[in-house]
């Protein structure tokens, strides 16, 4: 799995609003279901709130993986946001969180959504190209970005 086969260029918010967690999590469901048939947005932030209050998935150095399975899902499918400003997400390390990478898996597919997870993890993982998203730009240039680094896995 590759993340550049879940995540399209409209699927990246490059100036999340949200100062909460759950304003975020809602601002990502919400622009989640307007591209992707049959997600009720209200449906998966409730899925997000659910999971969040199992444990944080603010993983630390900036970065958040929300994550949820939702029934009528075909394939698995991705949303990222950078939030110029940073929010407080009760992160493993105590810092702000702004980069936030919302994955959706169909309900019963337990291989796909952690191999996406991990997918995901990965890509995150290098600093300096956590440095590089974090100076922003347009959708299609972190849409690049997140492209080139995928490829270079």
């Amino acid at each position: 799995m590759r993340v550049v086969d879940i995540l399209s260029q409209k699927s990246i918010l490059p100036q999340l609003q949200g100062r909460t967690k759950t304003d975020v999590l809602r601002e990502l469901a919400h622009h989640l279901a307007q591209h992707t048939p049959g997600v009720d947005a209200e449906q998966l932030v409730t899925v997000l709130l659910d999971r969040e209050r199992l444990g944080t998935t603010a993983i630390g150095e900036g970065i958040a993986i929300p994550h949820g399975k939702l029934s009528g899902l075909k394939d698995v499918v991705a949303v990222f946001g950078l939030s110029p400003h940073g929010v407080d997400c009760s992160s493993l390390d105590g810092g702000l969180t702004r980069l936030f990478f919302l994955l959706v898996a169909p309900e019963d597919s337990a291989g796909v959504h952690l191999k996406a997870l991990a997918r995901v993890s990965r890509l995150l993982k290098d600093k300096a190209f956590r440095e590089r998203l974090l100076q922003g730009g347009s959708q299609a240039d972190l849409h690049r970005m997140i492209c080139e680094e995928d490829n270079n896995l």
